[in-house]
């Protein structure tokens, strides 16, 4: 589940960790009233106004900018609140802003001291099976830039999962970048909270860019895109409330409604399986025949005629699925019986289904399966063996 930047925040904080403060707002009334509230609080003249959307690259859409004065924040959100931002990590369409952070202005001069930026990010290194920091000199820079043009600039922290993250570590990563005095004992508590506050809040990203070093030697973070394991939601039940629908695929949603595993993808054959090994093998079938899987859909152990007509309707909704292709297993379930539910979703549906079908059973009862989806009267397919189905999905894409 991914979070806003200020939902991001106020995890951290509840760790520990020093945040930019900042106050979301709907609209820009709200905008101005959460100005004179941090102007308040914080005795901040300048504030940023920031997007809340779930894509990077915020800043090179037009949706992070600085205001001077309430003015501008009442025009700055104004302009932001309602527009389709569009950045590298979003669709052509971009995405619509439906709110706004308000943050303080944390860039402020003092004599003699410097601002710096640094990337910082806590993850799980799946070669090793470790958790790791993974943090550079080079922060507010996309790090994917950073690692083509500069790699020698990125570090990597691995954390031993028997003792966790040690102090010496912490000091390690304050070293190599090149902090010292305040900065660097601030660095050092900002590194082991951060750690702390992903492990505790079950996160598979915690991504920090940057993390600012102010100009009197506090470390804080400035932004925080957040990540959280959809299966520990249930230790974590005050998070659940934190998902923002508007944010996700609208198909993906109404599939999680209705129970379905469903991850939509750029292809044109549509894909009913059930488990996520033989998911994984199908779509490896569709492309070997020359197609694209144009999802991943698991519909479990149950593909009765309901579950079964529920994936077809996702299925159905992307306008790019040339063909549908049901690999189904009967282990747990008979073949029988799923193949039944496919003819009766497919008679309940009527006009519907508009795209050719093919169907791969096998397991308990597969030939009886067979025989039901053959002498059905309707425009499915059968086929027993792998290459089979591929030799299918290929003459009916073309």
């Amino acid at each position: 589940m991914n979070l806003h930047e200020y939902q991001g925040k106020e995890i951290l904080n509840s760790f520990g960790v020093r945040i930019q403060r900042g106050i979301v707002a709907q609209n820009k009334n709200e905008a101005v009233a959460a100005a004179k509230q941090l102007t308040a609080e914080t005795g901040t003249g300048w504030h940023v106004i920031k997007a809340q959307v779930h894509a990077g690259g915020r800043g090179k859409g037009g949706g992070v900018k600085l205001a001077k004065n309430l003015e501008q924040v009442e025009e700055i959100a104004g302009q932001i609140i309602g527009m389709n931002l569009i950045t590298p990590q979003t669709s052509a369409e971009g995405k619509k802003v439906h709110q706004v952070l308000v943050a303080e202005d944390v860039y402020y001069p003092t004599e003699g001291g410097e601002t710096k930026e640094f990337y910082m990010s806590v993850l799980l290194n799946r070669s090793s099976g470790r958790n790791m920091i993974m943090y550079s000199t080079e922060g507010g820079m996309d790090i994917e830039t950073v690692a083509e043009e500069t790699p020698h600039l990125i570090f990597t922290e691995e954390i031993d999962p028997s003792v966790g993250l040690m102090p010496f570590q912490a000091r390690r990563v304050a070293f190599n970048l090149g902090l010292s005095g305040a900065a660097f004992k601030d660095m050092t508590k900002f590194v082991s909270a951060l750690y702390k506050a992903y492990v505790s809040s079950d996160a598979s990203l915690f991504e920090i860019n940057p993390v600012l070093k102010t100009t009197d030697d506090k470390i804080m973070a400035v932004d925080a895109k957040v990540t959280i394991d959809d299966n520990a939601l249930y230790r974590h039940r005050d998070y659940v409330d934190m998902r923002d629908l508007r944010e996700e695929n609208p198909i993906e949603v109404e599939a999680k409604e209705v129970g379905l595993n469903y991850v939509d993808l750029d292809g044109n054959v549509g894909c009913m399986v059930n488990g996520a090994g033989l998911a994984m093998a199908t779509m490896d079938l569709i492309k070997q025949a020359g197609g694209e899987p144009a999802n991943f859909l698991d519909v479990g152990g149950t593909a009765d005629a309901k579950r079964v007509e529920e994936a077809f309707r996702i299925i159905l909704k992307d306008p790019n699925v040339k063909a549908i292709l049901i690999n189904i297993f009967g282990g747990i379930v008979r073949c029988d019986r799923v193949a039944q539910g496919v003819v009766d979703a497919y008679k309940n549906m009527g006009d519907a289904i508009k795209v050719p079908i093919i169907v791969r059973l096998q397991g308990t009862n597969a030939d009886i399966a067979k025989e039901l989806i053959d002498n059905s009267g309707l425009d499915v397919q059968s086929a027993v063996q792998f290459q089979e189905a591929a030799d299918k999905v290929q003459a009916v894409i073309g």
